[in-house]
């Protein structure tokens, strides 16, 4: 199958690799006074994002293994093994969720766990030096570590992935402007809805598990802050920052499929509404009838494959239905014809409208297409089980 083809191209490079984002690992900058520079850091890092040709072998960037790339690598393996009770397939994600643990930004400092990028990170509002935790890494580790854990029986993966959920309570719950929200990352105040929601998603999970209500109201709040802010249409702009006004589907799905985690893990009827508005949005806004997803509520373009793999779990998690299941079809037939090299087992970054992008990312492309196709494959043998 298609996806376990990919998984062996991910183990030939020890599932470590390049990534959109990770150009400041450059020997070549570091080694001169300009990397001090925020300006020159944004632009480098810019530089090495938008050109289709890959500079990183000249400028010294190393192929490095991502923690959230790791995660979704796990997610997928878990999913292969309920679908084919492969046992060795959760031995390898079991030595990789080892790797995980050691890879835990500083527990003296951070006093929980928690998990950031593998390289510095320039934002136009702020510098991430590598290994800060951020909120995204740490839920999409934690999920991961908490599945593997529950179906191998290992208790440390299981109390890592619940202790996540205290970092992100303690060290980026904010009050700021009238709100309440997760931070992407500690000491940060800008708000990005999907950064918040999945923080939500993971506090109130972990909250129940764990059994403190005050964890879990904590998540409802803030989850709450995000349903007050959806468009009368069911979208979300991606932040509250004027360079944050902007609509795009993977984000989107981001939204939806975290505020359905938390319906489920606390067992309310809240948040059905939002879910259902803003999921029949997603569905008449971001594709196009033969189920190519678009990037960009007002644009086709870029065609990611980032786009296609979370379709494939918001139509399959927040939909879920037999006509949410051929809709998801659709759509992974499109990701194929338009996005898989079947030369290289690979699938491409990007294509804009004149070019094409086929650098191969790790973190974002590779491990994102796996984990969401082994999705796809236990979904439907589970759906099918079921409908006999």
């Amino acid at each position: 199958m298609l996806n376990f083809r990919l998984l062996n191209k991910l183990r030939e490079e020890d599932f470590a690799g390049f990534d959109p984002f990770d150009s400041l690992n450059s020997r070549l900058l570091s080694a001169t006074p300009f990397y001090k520079n925020s300006f020159i850091r944004l632009a480098w890092l810019q530089l090495g994002k938008r050109s289709p040709i890959n500079l990183r072998p000249l400028l010294g960037v190393p192929r490095r293994r991502n923690p959230k790339g790791i995660g979704l690598v796990i997610s997928g393996l878990v999913n292969d093994y309920h679908r084919t009770g492969q046992g060795e397939l959760l031995a390898e994600a079991s030595e990789l969720a080892q790797w995980l643990l050691e890879e835990r930004s500083n527990l003296d400092e951070w006093g929980h766990s928690c998990w950031g990028y593998h390289f510095d990170w320039q934002a136009r509002a702020f510098y991430v030096p590598a290994g800060k935790p951020n909120i995204i890494t740490t839920c999409y580790v934690a999920r991961a570590l908490f599945e593997l854990g529950k179906v191998t029986g290992n208790e440390s993966f299981v109390a890592a992935s619940l202790d996540a959920a205290r970092f992100i309570s303690r060290h980026l719950y904010t009050e700021a402007d009238g709100r309440c929200f997760y931070a992407y990352i500690p000491g940060e105040s800008a708000f990005v809805h999907n950064a918040s929601l999945w923080g939500a998603a993971w506090c109130g999970f972990a909250g129940k598990a764990l059994e403190d209500e005050t964890l879990v109201e904590q998540a409802l709040e803030v989850a709450r802050q995000s349903v007050r802010e959806q468009l009368d249409d069911g979208s979300w702009v991606y932040g509250a920052r004027h360079h944050h006004q902007f609509k795009d589907g993977f984000h989107t799905g981001y939204n939806l499929e975290a505020l359905n985690l938390l319906r489920e893990a606390v067992q309310t009827d809240e948040f059905d509404e939002c879910i259902a508005k803003g999921y029949r949005h997603y569905v008449e806004t971001f594709f196009e009838p033969d189920g190519t997803a678009k990037y960009y509520d007002n644009s086709l373009y870029p065609l990611d494959m980032h786009s296609f793999a979370q379709a494939i779990f918001t139509l399959l998690k927040v939909g879920g239905r037999a006509e949410d299941l051929a809709f998801c079809e659709k759509v992974i037939q499109r990701a194929i014809e338009l996005m898989y090299r079947p030369s290289t087992g690979l699938f491409i970054y990007q294509k804009t409208r004149h070019l094409t992008n086929r650098i191969n990312y790790m973190r974002w492309t590779q491990a994102w297409a796996y984990c969401s196709f082994s999705f796809y494959n236990r979904f439907r043998a589970e759906f099918e089980h079921a409908s006999n």
